[in-house]
């Protein structure tokens, strides 16, 4: 199924560029409203459903911080990207004082935009997501399980979470550090800032630092404009330093320094900006020994309360919990009944150790979900490693696919052709059934490779 499609509001006083930026915004699948003065984005936007604002700062009127202002009086929560042509240094400056998510100097590029906007939405989304989950307790039913283990890690989150305490996350790959990261912040008094992730072992190690701490316009080859760095972008909510034993020995050291003085300093930059951050650390390493090339004093400031999340395998008797629990999920969006899972299959799962931990286990519910054509789910459906015959491993592609965005990507695919061909590859009816525009569904087609008739 298709992801909900977010819609944009570009608020700007020049037709044309309200015209430019929404072409190529609307190709790129957004949904693309405008406004062609600051009274009127505050308009469209007080009737909600906007999931990011591309705002300029000098309009007639009401400007953009005029409008930032207003957005901040109302209770108005949509992530904002400001654009300006001029005096950019103090617009930026500006424009994050009054909590803009990001600033974009005129002109700009096709790329420079789409990857602002994307960041924009994504934080949008996580906000909202923080929000609902802690105003419902989301997060306590999120950390699923009913082994004693489960227990005393959710009654600590608890304990811990509306302190100030800095806290470390260990366990290997797949245990869900993240979401015991996120559940921390939901649950605290910061749930309503933002929770800003950084995968530390992600970022190459001479990037890393201006990921962190912003980098000025002009202080290293690239850096053609000034960029927020991630300590900034939370301020007054949560910091989650994922993987941080693959940190350099360089950023150690300044995170040790922005920890001790709750001050950071870009790269380039010439003076020291406060920050309020609680930060979160995350690791599948052993970093409490001098050999691991972690810093001792920087292990001892995070490792204030340490929190050891236990592989899948020694709380076996929480799988059969969370293998309905992906599967609702994954059933729900992709808008079919969950399927039916019989004890057998439940016990296959069970003595399966799960050397991918709940990661894996959520990826083979969700091939499960998308590739079985019956309701009810039979061991024969299961991998050849838990005893089934494999028909999850269908498609070479769709098994070997490393990353999750290239599981997700290969999923929507499998996804797509199994409905295209139940719909007798017409794509007219298929993207009706799906709920998809038609020209959507066309450049899925060709993204994808997919066959469009029996024969091809």
């Amino acid at each position: 199924m298709a992801n909900p499609v977010a819609r944009i509001l570009v608020a700007d006083d020049e037709a044309a560029i309200r015209q430019s930026v929404g072409n190529i915004l609307r190709y790129e699948d957004y949904e693309v409203e405008e406004a062609a003065d600051g009274k009127a984005a505050l308009e469209r936007l007080a009737r909600g459903g906007i999931d990011a604002l591309l705002l300029d700062v000098k309009m007639p009127g009401l400007d953009g911080f005029g409008v930032m202002e207003k957005m901040a009086a109302d209770g108005i929560d949509v992530p904002v990207v400001v654009v300006s042509g001029h005096d950019a240094v103090e617009n930026a400056v500006e424009s994050i004082r009054h909590g803009a998510h990001d600033f974009l100097e005129k002109p700009f590029s096709k790329d420079q935009l789409l990857v602002r906007i994307s960041r924009a939405c994504e934080h949008g989304l996580l906000r909202r997501a923080n929000r609902e989950l802690h105003e419902s307790g989301g997060w306590r039913s999120a950390i699923i399980g009913q082994s004693v283990v489960m227990q005393e890690i959710d009654e600590l989150i608890g304990r811990v979470a509306d302190t100030p305490a800095r806290v470390i996350i260990t366990g290997e790959n797949g245990t869900g550090k993240e979401l015991v990261a996120r559940a921390i912040h939901a649950r605290s008094g910061r749930a309503a800032g933002p929770f800003v992730e950084v995968n530390c072992a992600a970022i190459p190690e001479e990037l890393i630092e201006s990921e962190l701490f912003g980098h000025e316009k002009g202080s290293f080859t690239g850096a053609s404009q000034r960029r927020i760095g991630k300590f900034e972008r939370a301020h007054g909510g949560t910091l989650f330093l994922d993987e941080i034993g693959d940190m350099s020995p360089a950023a150690q050291a300044k995170v040790l320094r922005a920890l001790e003085d709750s001050r950071i300093e870009r790269v380039g930059g010439q003076g020291a900006i406060d920050v309020d951050v609680r930060v979160v650390a995350a690791t599948n390493r052993e970093l409490q020994d001098e050999k691991s090339g972690f810093r001792q004093d920087l292990f001892f400031r995070l490792n204030v309360i340490a929190i050891q999340l236990p592989p899948l395998r020694d709380r076996s008797s929480d799988i059969a919990a969370l293998f309905h629990h992906f599967l609702g999920v994954a059933a729900s969006e992709l808008k079919q009944e969950p399927k039916q899972v019989g004890d057998e299959v439940i016990s296959r799962l069970t003595r399966y150790p799960w050397p991918g931990n709940v990661r894996e286990l959520r990826n083979i519910a969700e091939r499960l979900a998308i590739i079985v054509p019956h309701i009810e789910l039979k061991t024969s459906d299961l991998p050849p490693g838990m005893g089934g015959q494999g028909q999850v491993h269908a498609s070479a592609e769709f098994l070997e696919a490393p990353t999750f965005q290239e599981f997700k990507a290969a999923s929507e695919a499998a996804y797509l052709q199994s409905r295209l061909r139940e719909n007798e590859y017409n794509v007219s009816r298929t993207a009706e059934r799906l709920e998809m525009q038609r020209s959507n569904l066309y450049k899925k087609i060709q993204r994808y490779g997919l066959k469009t008739s029996a024969g091809t």
